[in-house]
């Protein structure tokens, strides 16, 4: 039952993963972030998913922004930032990246 003290308390927002994919973290990785014309900036990817990933950079970029990252040394991937929080950036692949690269990035041998 709600009393007249609870409608000033501050609610956590709810955890839901909305992802498609899970995403798998990265030990160390490096990888270079450029927008069309740039010359490309250095990077590290911090996990991945066959559709995004989170990357730290230096560089900053604006949510909706249109990217062109390459991974581990891969063709360019083309990306739109989904979001921004000052030192890291979530991006969504335009399309699915192989299995082949995603197996390479996350494959760790003990």
């Amino acid at each position: 039952m709600a009393t007249k003290f609870s409608q000033y308390r501050k609610v956590a927002p709810a955890l839901v993963e909305q992802r498609s994919a899970p995403r798998h973290p990265i030990l160390v990785s490096r990888a270079s972030v450029r927008k069309q014309g740039d010359t490309p900036a250095e990077a590290t990817l911090r996990d991945l998913s066959v559709y995004g990933c989170r990357l730290a950079c230096a560089t900053g970029h604006d949510q909706g922004e249109r990217l062109w990252l390459r991974l581990h040394g891969s063709l360019p991937i083309a990306a739109t930032v989904v979001w921004n929080d000052g030192g890291h950036i979530g991006c969504r692949f335009d399309a699915p990246i192989e299995r082949s690269l995603m197996r390479a990035l996350t494959l760790v041998i003990c």
